[in-house]
């Protein structure tokens, strides 16, 4: 809501000496959000005067139309004597009047206006359009004409209201009423503890039978509907140039003076209001909801199909407006340019349910200024007041009569009471407000108080975020100032720290991080397009998601069943941004639904809810296990004066799943498999041993060139992903610190060949068990393939180290344990000593 300081001083007498920047840190104290103080026509220097066009000569022989006039300013030159000034507008004619700027003057933006010469003429001074003077678009598309009464020589820069300030501020859903310049004022006054002008204060007719005939079908969509006509309008009539002023500052566009005028007493009381041209709507005003398949052309021209939870205005003929959104065109305000001018109006000021308003807009992807109001909550009492304003305007400005008839249909309702204790809102704040500041601090808002110990409070009709006595405390803290609560650190129970489980995630992600991983957290959104452009097989258990009923984007639908694609996301947009050398990573939940979920069951408000209960709730869920990924491109080591750098590759994205393992304490056995999105040749399974039974892990490896080129992204890329939850139940107890031993070490290489598809991890996996206690580690140093050892064949050296905690071993003891280990090995995987 942008709020013209020269307006707001129209309902609050501010202190003369008060500047927008005053009145924001006002504001912001009583909880407003004032994001900016706009200065218009900062840097603003005359003389800029009312000129008139006294002649215009055409200048031939350029590549546009130029012309060449003489301008009547008055004594503002100081001689008298008609401005010569040359102009390329053409939307203004001899005897217009117009704005000039004279020689010596600044334009915003520290635009210095000189005389000189163009176009073979001298031109003394410039004809100003709205932008040049920063007023933003006036609808005209050129020069400023203005009305012919302003003398010529007068000052334009009072005359349209050009220097003042503007505070923009954002308006959180629960203060609907702050987008009206009421709303704000009454916020201003109690900042400033000074009495308001209420604008919607005015003498409303009572209604009767003569106003235009009114038909409200659905009195909970509509539970108020006025209208009120005034004919004989001049055609010819145009808004002033306060009005328009004031609606451009505001951040609107003039269009016409019926039009205007509504958006006039809009932003002025924040009620909504529409114009029908009355010769144009054929029989009664309906209020229903729309019938399937009727269609509606909205005023942007645009033909919506209607639903049938669409609230509708209507006529003999259908629907002629969304109610609450937008006008229909065919009851639209004729222009004063057109054939067939409006001169008989028809005025709407309703009061709209806020829940079918705001579906409406998003079901037609159709906000306006009337949807933001009435979804946030529009005073009902206003109607009738934002009627008589409107009619009072259009009598004036545009020499109209108002009809003496009134129409006014209302649904029974009563006002909102609620009960709260005095001190309510001290046991909230921790501050002894006092019963005096409790009840004046309400009675401020609007509310009426009565009672002693416990208070009755009627909450006004503007506020319908009123509704509980929390609500009321929220309302005296914030008046009271948020600056002057205490401020107490909690004390925390002692013994409630973090779950082993939450120490395990933690653990993972700074381990992680100090790999050189950088943190990635992204929405967990997923649809159909990513999982086919990642080449999941069509009976895939990750394309069985849970659909949101209500997305943010019609493109993710769905909650995402892998990390992978929102990694692989943000992977690819820093790498278009010229980030090449990218390691990141995710910690996060997935969704996997398991087909027997049930009905959720709507949990009790008043109450704890049982143990059933919960569980009955938690049956409805998906399963939802936690999972760590990375994905890696570009270089994982750099290049310096150390040496050669190398690029990231498949064995760094397995390293980085075993240094997760590594954080539990639990082993990791890795195996060559075939898995989408991973290359079918660099792909492998990832498995810890869960009660002693080996379980599948995660996946790790190099992406298929398939998928890089479909998600753009760089050559080589590389990924894992691994389910924590699995990692979770295979740590067995507390992690153990490991025990150095004191005696020294006993190294044993051996070199074993195996069969080309032998797995390292099996030869690995034998050595360790045949070796017995006294193995250390074991470390696969060397893979060797060549005609020395035959077609088929590969060599794997290994490292092996023995230890024994109480003695030093001897030579005997290490190649027994030695020849044990490559005992089982041939046993197992075949293997035979190379040289051997």
């Amino acid at each position: 809501m942008r709020v013209p300081l020269s307006w707001l001083r129209e309902y609050v007498d501010l202190p003369a000496t008060e500047t927008g920047r005053d009145v924001q840190a006002k504001l912001v104290a009583v909880g407003l959000e004032v994001e900016t103080v706009e200065q218009t026509g900062a840097g603003l220097k005359g003389p800029l005067v009312v000129g008139k066009v006294l002649t215009i000569e055409e200048l031939e022989g350029f590549k546009k139309p130029i012309r060449f006039c003489t301008v009547d300013v008055g004594a503002a030159n100081g001689t008298g004597e008609p401005q010569e000034i040359v102009c390329g507008a053409r939307n203004f004619a001899v005897g217009d009047k117009v704005v000039v700027v004279l020689p010596g003057a600044v334009l915003p933006g520290d635009f210095a206006i000189a005389s000189r010469k163009t176009y073979g003429k001298t031109s003394h001074g410039m004809i100003c359009s709205g932008d040049e003077l920063g007023m933003g678009d006036d609808g005209s598309g050129g020069i400023i004409v203005l009305p012919p009464e302003h003398e010529a020589g007068t000052d334009a820069i009072e005359l349209l209201q050009l220097v003042d300030e503007v505070l923009d501020i954002a308006v959180t859903p629960d203060r609907g009423y702050c987008l009206s310049m009421r709303g704000v004022a009454r916020e201003t006054a109690i900042a400033y503890g000074l009495p308001l002008r209420d604008p919607a204060l005015l003498d409303v007719p009572a209604p009767n039978a003569y106003g235009y005939p009114v038909q409200v079908a659905d009195p909970i969509g509509c539970s108020r509907f006025t209208a009120r006509t005034v004919v004989g309008l001049q055609p010819e009539a145009r808004s002033p140039i306060w009005l328009r002023r004031r609606l451009q500052k505001a951040g609107m566009r003039p269009i016409s003076l019926a039009v205007d005028v509504t958006n006039y007493v809009m932003l002025e009381l924040g009620q909504p209001l529409h114009a029908y041209d009355r010769t144009r709507i054929d029989g009664p005003i309906g209020v229903r909801r729309a019938e399937r398949g009727e269609k509606l052309t909205t005023l942007d021209g645009t033909v919506r199909v209607l639903d049938p939870a669409d609230l509708v205005i209507t006529d003999n003929r259908g629907p002629i407006g969304l109610a609450g959104v937008m006008g229909g065109a065919n009851t639209e305000i004729a222009d004063a340019e057109e054939d067939t001018r409006t001169t008989e109006v028809v005025i709407e000021a309703a009061h709209f349910d806020a829940i079918s308003i705001a579906r409406t807009a998003r079901r037609h992807k159709l906000s306006s200024e009337a949807s933001k109001r009435f979804e946030r909550g529009v005073d009902p009492q206003a109607a009738a007041a934002a009627a008589q304003r409107t009619v009072d305007l259009l009598v004036l400005l545009a020499g109209g009569t108002a009809e003496a008839g009134v129409t006014e249909v209302t649904a029974p309702s009563g006002p909102r009471t609620i009960t709260m204790a005095a001190d309510h809102p001290d046991r909230v704040a921790g501050v002894a407000y006092g019963r005096e500041t409790v009840v004046r601090r309400l009675q401020e808002v609007g509310c009426d108080v009565y009672g002693q110990d416990e208070l009755l409070v009627t909450a006004p009709s503007w506020r319908p975020d009123l509704n509980e006595p929390n609500d009321l405390a929220e309302e005296v803290i914030r008046l009271e100032g948020y600056e002057n609560l205490p401020s107490t650190l909690p004390t925390p129970p002692s013994g409630r720290g973090l779950t082993d489980r939450q120490r395990l995630h933690r653990r993972v992600g700074r381990a992680l991080a100090g790999q050189g991983y950088v943190e990635a957290l992204n929405y967990p959104f997923t649809g159909e397009a990513v999982l086919d452009q990642l080449g999941l097989p069509a009976d895939d258990d990750r394309r069985r998601t849970v659909r949101l009923v209500n997305p943010l984007s019609d493109e993710e639908p769905s909650l995402r069943t892998t990390l992978l694609p929102g990694l692989l996301g943000a992977l690819r947009r820093n790498d278009g941004r010229g980030s090449h050398d990218l390691a990141l990573f995710e910690t996060g939940l997935v969704f996997v639904p398991a087909g027997q979920e049930t009905e959720p069951v709507r949990l009790p408000v008043d109450r704890r809810p049982s143990d059933e209960e919960i569980a009955a709730l938690d049956a409805a869920l998906p399963r939802q296990p936690r999972r760590a990924a990375v994905v890696l491109a570009g270089a994982r080591e750099q290049a310096g004066w150390w040496g050669k750098g190398r690029p990231a590759d498949w064995a760094d994205s397995v390293e980085a799943a075993r240094t997760i393992a590594r954080e539990a304490g639990v082993g990791l056995t890795v195996r060559a498999g075939q898995y989408a999105p991973w290359h079918p040749g660099r792909c492998a399974e990832l498995y810890v041993s869960v009660n002693g039974q080996e379980t599948l892990f995660g996946h790790a490896g190099e992406l298929h060139p398939r998928v890089i080129k479909e998600l753009h992204l760089p050559e080589r890329t590389c990924a894992m992903e691994v389910e924590l939850d699995v990692l979770e139940r295979a740590v067995d107890g507390a992690l153990q610190a490991p025990r150095i031993s004191t005696f020294p070490v006993a190294t044993q290489d051996v070199a074993l060949v195996v069969e080309q598809d032998v797995p390292a991890a099996d030869v690995e996996r034998a050595l360790r068990e045949g070796a017995g206690e006294l193995l250390e580690s074991l470390r696969l140093f060397d893979v060797f393939t060549g005609e020395q050892i035959g077609g088929g064949h590969k060599s794997l050296a290994y490292a092996l180290r023995f230890r024994a905690a109480d003695r030093t071993l001897t030579v005997d003891e290490a190649t027994a344990a030695r020849d044990a280990a490559v005992a089982l090995a041939a046993e197992r995987t075949g293997a035979v000593l190379r040289g051997a």
